[in-house]
């Protein structure tokens, strides 16, 4: 971070905690802190949800104007340059007599950025923060805004040869407590966690995140993709957040949920729905659970996934290798996130 003081370094930490504090949706998150010319703080803000105050306005908002006139700004997204439900962050710096803007992340929207541009040629000094972690608090925001859809991790767990259940189509448990906890935990770090309707039909889930038997674990909205009826007293009509339906159109339905804010998908929901994302190339990551058992039998862990020759195999990068207990959790990437 050359060319930036400490205690900007400083204040852009505090603008991440801050950024935090706001709701992942169709709008990223972003904190925002104001510093005097001498580097105290003035006063801070965050984005609360789609129409409401920027970050940087939020914070703005909380300041006189003339203390606000030669201050500086530090946010962790690149102040917009557009005018949707909210006017563009960018004027509003102007026009409050800010003389000095720091952000972390560059502003991914072809009409939202240039914000920075736009400042600098109005005489504001702008200053790029090399922040890794400013992008990594949006990374899943942006992919969602590029790509159109979420992000999808497709998690199953397996026999070290390749079945997912026995014979008799019994699964629980394949895999240790160790295993088990650690999905729980990637349930609670995602929007929203994805099954067919043959598993609520088979199984009958909750889909909850439960981490230590504590009940203020965020949850995932629970979606069911398919067309068989839902029973009337399935434990996911009890889910603290709702419950989702969706066709067999896996890449329109995606959108929907983009479209709705959700950012992150967990795909769990059995050999079918998990190759159904794979094969329509809808899979950006990839978790395995495999146990040190073996099982035999027809109940294979992923079925047909559209390859025909060697030459279509799908080809992954593996991102992490971690022992579980007795099980070992495997998590790669695939072509899309390479």
């Amino acid at each position: 971070m050359a060319g930036i003081s400490l205690a900007e370094r400083d204040a852009m930490a505090r603008a991440r905690e801050l950024a935090r504090r706001g709701p992942r949706g169709v709008n990223p998150q972003v904190g925002a802190v104001i510093l005097s010319p001498d580097g105290r703080m003035l006063a801070e803000g965050w984005h609360r949800g789609a129409g409401t105050p920027h970050a940087e306005v939020d914070a703005l908002s909380r300041l006189r104007p003339e203390d606000a006139r030669g201050a500086t700004a530090v946010v962790t997204l690149e102040p917009c340059n557009h005018t949707g439900r909210t006017g563009p962050c960018a004027v509003a710096l102007l026009d409050a007599g800010i003389a000095r803007v720091v952000y972390g992340a560059a502003d991914p929207g072809d009409a939202s950025s240039g914000g920075a541009g736009r400042l600098a040629a109005a005489g504001v000094a702008t200053e790029r923060a090399d922040e890794a972690e400013a992008a990594a608090l949006i990374a899943d925001w942006t992919f969602m805004h590029r790509a159109g859809r979420p992000r999808v991790t497709v998690k199953w767990a397996q026999s070290l040869d390749g079945r997912a259940a026995a014979a008799d189509g019994t699964s629980q448990w394949i895999t240790g407590p160790d295993a088990r906890a650690h999905v729980h935990r990637e349930r609670s770090l995602h929007d929203a966690i994805a099954v067919g309707t043959g598993t609520v039909l088979a199984d009958d889930p909750q889909l909850t995140a439960r981490i230590d038997g504590r009940s203020d674990v965020p949850q995932p909205i629970p979606v069911v993709f398919g067309t068989r009826e839902i029973p009337a007293d399935a434990a996911l009509r009890r889910h603290p957040k709702g419950l989702r339906t969706a066709g067999h159109d896996l890449e329109r339905e995606l959108f929907a949920l983009a479209a709705d804010g959700i950012q992150t998908l967990y795909v769990e929901g059995g050999p079918t729905l998990a190759s159904a994302f794979i094969r329509a190339g809808l899979a950006d990551r990839l978790t395995i659970y495999l146990a040190p058992t073996l099982l035999g039998g027809p109940r294979i862990a992923l079925d047909d996934l559209g390859v025909d020759t060697i030459d279509e195999q799908r080809r992954l990068t593996v991102t992490r290798l971690e022992q579980l207990g007795r099980d070992l959790l495997v998590e790669a990437t695939t072509e899309s996130e390479q």
